[in-house]
């Protein structure tokens, strides 16, 4: 059982004696009829025989010649749709059961001892399937299906760790149906039916994640992003042995944040800006937004808050302003999140604040700042990238603002940053920019006046936590 070698032995045909078996698609046709229709145990012998074939076909030596690719194709659907359903109904176990059930019932069953090699072949030969086949709509067909048998393999535990091995690599592609399905094996693996352990789990999956991000610049942003996501769901399996991971991850690159700002090496700076520390901060951000009602997240939120302003502090200049951008977001999605003031606005201010240079002849016209983290120097005379730097900056401030829009204490914060979005209005030469920060800053001050005008009309003390809290609450 420990061998995951599926070659046959050699005793059991001779190759120069045997003649080839010609596989037709009339012939897996009828297989697949007498199978779905009659149960027909001698028929699934057949299939599984034509599937084993077709999973090692130019693997080793063959036993049985596939008349072409249209029988290739109706042999894996035949088999991959029907079979999980006839083992079942083989072994007298209704569908309808959950998996540990059926687990449980075919250990039980009368006729698992002799159905077992027949299981195992099946399993084996679709495991060696996905470990050598290339093509991705067979992939996508064969994950897509693989989940209604994936009970078969829990039958076999030492057969989990090579599913996983290849459900993980086929995770992290770029292809959004190939990751969908192959995380959703995962789950059912750690969630269904306990064949592997949550940590192990996602320790790969973790790995797998910084991998994919160990590049110096992300053209596939969205993809990204759902591997995060799905890192995220599964945490949610057990929230107490997550929260611990997080704790111990983010006091990791926190520790990597202070070896980088206490040496200033080269080494520490890239390290500190790439998509690999920058994807691992924008992993627990999401997390802890989360799930911080749901666990004890406080060591982890306000580390993470120490990092991330620790990384806008480390990179203060406009080839920075992406980096910058991102960790602005991810302070507001955390002040939204714990319904905490996160200061955000004096990193957004410098943004405003820095004075671009006039466009020259040689700057770049387009840069995508989702994929970035520094920009190249010939963008920073580009025009399209003073406006995105603007634009993403009206934006955070904006967020930023109408989060705490009806607290009592609005126009004592938006005070300061009023002034210095004037001052910025002055500086700034270009029509486009000067709009938006002018809408930005009526509309900043229009709020503040509604909020001053109604906190004239109440006499509450700056000690009277809970009356403030109330204050404009419809």
């Amino acid at each position: 059982d420990g061998e995951l070698s599926d070659q046959a032995d050699p005793s059991d045909f001779d190759l120069s004696k045997a003649k080839l078996l010609t596989l037709t698609n009339q012939k897996v046709t009828t297989w697949h009829c007498m199978v779905k229709e009659d149960r027909d145990e001698a028929a699934l012998v057949n299939l599984l025989n034509a599937f084993r074939a077709a999973c090692h076909y130019g693997a080793e030596a063959a036993v049985y010649r596939i008349e072409n690719c249209e029988t290739f194709y109706n042999i894996l659907h035949s088999t991959l749709s029907s079979a999980p359903d006839s083992f079942l109904a083989l072994f007298q176990i209704s569908s309808s059961k959950s998996g540990k059930e059926v687990l449980f019932q075919l250990s039980k069953a009368s006729k698992w001892k002799s159905l077992r090699p027949l299981v195992k072949s099946f399993v084996r030969s679709t495991l060696f399937l996905l470990n050598q086949v290339t093509d991705r709509d067979i992939l996508r067909f064969v994950l897509t299906n693989l989940r209604a048998a994936l009970v078969f393999f829990a039958a076999f535990p030492l057969l989990i760790p090579p599913l996983v091995k290849v459900c993980v690599h086929l995770w992290a592609t770029r292809d959004e149906t190939l990751s969908s399905a192959s995380f959703s094996i995962l789950r059912d693996l750690v969630v269904v039916f306990g064949s592997i352990d949550l940590e192990t789990c996602l320790g790969k999956m973790f790995r797998a994640f910084l991998s994919r991000s160990r590049a110096a610049q992300i053209s596939d942003v969205a993809s990204i992003q759902f591997l995060r996501d799905c890192l995220v769901q599964l945490c949610s399996v057990d929230l107490q042995k997550s929260s611990l991971k997080v704790s111990a991850s983010t006091n990791q690159i926190s520790k990597l944040l202070s070896w980088g700002l206490k040496t200033k090496k080269k080494e520490a700076i890239r390290r500190l800006c790439s998509f690999e520390y920058v994807n691992c901060i924008d992993l627990w951000v999401s997390f802890i937004a989360a799930y911080m009602t749901d666990c004890d997240v406080k060591y982890a939120y306000f580390m993470i808050i120490r990092v991330i302003n620790g990384v806008a502090l480390m990179f203060p200049g406009p080839r920075y302003f992406p980096l910058r951008l991102r960790c602005i977001e991810w302070l507001n999605n955390l002040s939204r999140s714990s319904g905490n003031f996160i200061p955000v606005t004096s990193i957004v201010l410098d943004i405003f604040e820095y004075k671009f240079v006039k466009e020259g002849k040689k700057a770049e016209s387009c840069v995508d700042m989702s994929s970035v983290l520094k920009v190249p120097k010939r963008y920073l005379k580009s025009k399209t990238f003073q406006e995105e730097c603007f634009r993403c900056a009206v934006e955070q401030m904006s967020f930023h603002f109408s989060q705490w829009s009806f607290h009592i204490s609005f126009p004592d914060l938006a005070a300061i940053p009023l002034v210095r979005l004037n001052r910025a209005l002055e500086t700034t030469t270009c029509e486009s920019l000067r709009r938006m920060v002018k809408r930005l800053i009526v509309q900043v001050e229009q709020n503040a006046e509604f909020v001053q005008k109604k906190r004239d009309e109440i006499a509450v003390s700056p000690s009277d936590h809970q009356s403030a809290d109330m204050f404009l609450q419809v």
